[in-house]
């Protein structure tokens, strides 16, 4: 990516703003056209106005616009939150967002559907180019891992073996994405699932796996209005989408499906403060009504109903797991260029690569919980 040349007409380097965010930068060791990888070029004048008034919503939007670039953005988001410089900036523009956040359940039935159809429904044949051949859109466990398809599979396997799967067992999948863990745990471990979708896309998707004679079912629904009983429960990357006020409402579904003597898995990504809010460019153009639980917050909500039997943190996973998505749409970019257009390609990089920065400085967690309805008899024994 070139490097900026001299300052575009426009720009006031002399300015308050300017310096500002110029001295604020350099605590975490980036620059204003410097020639580092992370360093921030800017083209157009007002980004960093932009930046300082709205946040990252500014800030990404401009980048969506081509104001500005930097050849590595994973490394200059790690670099930004590893300082925490976002403590320092208080949006003026975004107190609406955060008071919205807060009060209103942004999360409700009707609302679910949103992100299936803004997100999820962008098209299977974009998310096959992206993910591993398994259409596993959640993060990879690359303990012995190499690959991507390693990495996958070897998380699919560690929820089976945490869940202590056995043939003849029903699992309800919360959030079935394209139902790679039902078809893993069917194949593998010889199982019935049933799982729950909002995407139309995913739904039609797993056709294929009942045409491969595979006792998986689909089901397009909320995962409110499940009420069967089942020996597992599984939620893989569904709980980021289901909101603080609804935390609750939650782990009650989950304890009135599962039986007894069942366990329950719960796969999320997490993050380290309950006094924060959802990305506002995340929430308008990636995850709408998305929101991140604190430790805390999904404890508050299990108690009474679950006993927590084992957490596992393998957040700086989905660093790696990220920048292997980031390759492949790079790689396979062109098939769908003509499709998306440009716009979509800085937003789609912008999103990837800003998420695996914030894993990358531990500012997002990935947290898998085995919970139990009544403690398990002897203690659970824990797999990694």
């Amino acid at each position: 990516m070139p490097m900026l040349e001299g300052s575009p007409v426009g720009f006031d380097e002399a300015s308050p703003s300017h310096r500002f965010v110029a001295e604020l930068l350099a605590k975490a060791d980036i620059q204003l056209g410097g020639e580092r990888p992370w360093d921030i070029q800017l083209k157009a004048p007002g980004v960093i106005d932009s930046a300082l008034s709205r946040g990252n919503l500014g800030f990404g939007e401009s980048y969506m616009k081509g104001e500005w670039d930097a050849e590595r953005l994973d490394e200059l988001f790690y670099r930004l939150m590893r300082a925490q410089l976002g403590l320092r900036i208080k949006p003026t523009q975004l107190a609406y967002h955060s008071l919205r956040s807060r009060l209103i359940n942004r999360q409700t039935a009707k609302r679910a559907w949103e992100v299936g159809e803004k997100h999820y429904d962008l098209g299977n044949d974009f998310y096959a180019a992206m993910l591993d051949q398994r259409m596993t859109y959640t993060c990879g466990y690359w303990k012995n891992a190499q690959t991507l398809e390693e990495a996958q599979e070897a998380k699919l396997d560690l929820i089976c073996r945490k869940l202590q799967l056995k043939p003849g067992m029903r699992v309800l999948d919360i959030g079935c994405g394209w139902g790679s863990f039902m078809a893993f745990a069917a194949e593998h471990y010889g199982v019935e699932c049933v799982g729950l979708t909002i995407s139309k896309e995913q739904a039609e998707f797993g056709q294929r796996l009942l045409k491969r004679g595979l006792p998986v079912e689909f089901r397009l629904q909320d995962y409110r209005n499940e009420n069967e009983q089942f020996d597992r429960i599984i939620s893989i990357g569904m709980f980021e989408h289901v909101g603080h006020k609804n935390y609750r409402e939650y782990m009650n579904v989950a304890n009135r499906c599962l039986k007894d003597d069942g366990l329950f898995l719960l796969h999320t990504i997490g993050k380290n403060l309950s006094n924060t809010v959802t990305d506002p460019w995340i929430d308008k153009y990636i995850f709408p009504n998305g929101e991140l639980p604190t430790l805390g917050q999904i404890a508050a909500a299990a108690e009474a109903l679950f006993v927590v039997e084992d957490v596992h943190n393998f957040g700086a996973d989905y660093d790696r797991t990220l920048m292997a998505w980031h390759y492949n749409f790079e790689v396979h970019w062109q098939t769908f260029k003509a499709q998306f257009g440009e716009r979509f390609y800085r937003m789609w990089r912008y999103y990837l690569l800003m998420c695996a920065g914030a894993f990358r400085a531990r500012e997002l967690h990935l947290w898998q919980l085995v919970l139990s309805k009544q403690g398990v008899v002897g203690g659970y024994r824990r797999v990694s």
